[in-house]
C-alpha cells in the first residue's frame, strides 16, 4: 500500500490559482486533483495518456477540435489517447477536478512540455 496524504502531496500551479496536486497512482494509471479560477483556460494540447475529467465542484468545459461538452459537480469525460483539448471554468467561481491518466503520466507534464 502506498498512501497520499493531501498536505502532503507533490503540488504545483501552472498558472496563477490552477493548483495541480499529485495524488496515488503508477506508471498504469494516475491521479491528479486539480482547482481552477473562474475563467482560467488550459491550453489547447495533447498527450499519449487517455484521461478522464470528473468534476466534483463548479463548472468545466471541456473543449476538442471537434466538440465540446460542460461538466458540472460529478460529471464526467473521456478524452482519448492524442485527442487535442483544453479544460475551462466557465462558471463564476472556483472549480475543482481530478484527472486520471492512463498509461499514468509524469507529474511535471505542465512545468517540462515544449510548446
Amino acid at each position: 500500500m502506498k498512501p497520499v496524504a493531501f498536505d502532503e502531496a507533490e503540488t504545483y500551479e501552472p498558472d496563477k490559482g490552477w493548483r495541480r496536486v499529485s495524488m496515488a497512482g503508477s506508471d498504469q494509471f494516475s491521479f491528479e486533483w486539480f482547482e481552477k479560477p473562474a475563467g482560467h483556460s488550459s491550453p489547447m494540447h495533447d498527450h499519449e495518456n487517455e484521461q478522464v475529467c470528473l468534476c466534483l465542484e463548479g463548472e468545466l468545459t471541456v473543449a476538442t477540435e471537434d466538440d465540446e461538452v460542460t461538466l458540472r459537480k460529478n460529471d464526467s469525460v473521456l478524452l482519448e489517447s492524442d485527442e487535442t483539448h483544453r479544460v475551462e471554468n466557465t462558471g463564476d467561481e472556483r472549480a475543482v477536478g481530478l484527472d486520471v491518466f492512463a498509461p499514468g503520466r509524469s507529474f511535471d507534464f505542465w512545468t517540462d512540455r515544449e510548446e
